[in-house]
């Protein structure tokens, strides 16, 4: 007997394209998504390594910080922190002054960090604390090339710690520290150097990280009370 094949209609075809069509458009909309999540979840890691790795480096120059006479270890004039610290190299023994300040760049802040080259002359140690403040201010193209530009900051602020009492560098309190740059005037090694640094950063909005952050660094060669 002769078999009768039956085909699919015009109709039953365009429903079923128009059915594996829809599913290919939600398909590629849920693996859009996922895209996009993996990636704002990557920046967002990226963003708060980066935080860590610079909060890191801000604990490794205090605990590195030298005393020499006539240069405080620490200096804050409200826009920029200088500090004095022994040298990272492997040669060791020489010095090296580190500046932290906030800059503004395409409408952003941002916390930026500077360092000199290692210090072996008083002379060398001289020009590169001058040389550190005049960065913070208006940085020369030679500036730059020697700073690193670390984490996105709206606003930032620095706090010493003196007489069993957080105080602000800029007030009274502090005011007999910071005109300690001058060698007529230095105190003694124990008095440049606050027990403890306190920095509050401001993060802006939008990042992986948002709103106040404080962070306490102490003297590691205090110690407490038996």
């Amino acid at each position: 007997m002769r078999s009768k094949w039956r085909g699919f209609t015009l109709i039953e075809l365009l429903v079923a394209i128009s059915l594996m069509a829809l599913m290919a458009v939600l398909s590629w909309r849920g693996l859009d998504g996922i895209s996009r999540a993996q990636t704002q979840l990557e920046q967002r890691s990226d963003e708060v390594l980066a935080l860590q790795a610079t909060l890191g480096q801000w604990g490794a120059d205090l605990d590195a910080l030298a005393e020499q006479p006539g240069t405080p270890s620490l200096d804050w004039d409200g826009r920029a922190l200088r500090l004095l610290r022994h040298s990272s190299s492997d040669a060791g023994g020489g010095l090296q002054v580190v500046a932290w300040a906030r800059r503004s760049e395409n409408g952003e802040g941002y916390w930026l960090r500077w360092h000199s080259p290692e210090l072996r002359t008083r002379g060398e140690l001289d020009l590169a604390w001058q040389t550190a403040q005049a960065w913070a201010q208006t940085p020369s193209d030679a500036d730059r090339l020697r700073e690193v530009r670390t984490v996105a900051l709206e606003a930032w602020q620095i706090f010493f710690y003196r007489g069993n009492a957080w105080t602000n560098p800029l007030s009274s309190a502090g005011a007999a520290q910071a005109t300690a740059g001058s060698a007529a005037a230095a105190p003694a090694a124990a008095t440049t150097t606050p027990d403890g640094v306190r920095l509050v950063l401001t993060l802006p909005g939008g990042h992986a990280l948002s709103g106040t952050l404080t962070r306490d660094w102490v003297r590691p060669v205090l110690g407490g009370a038996p």
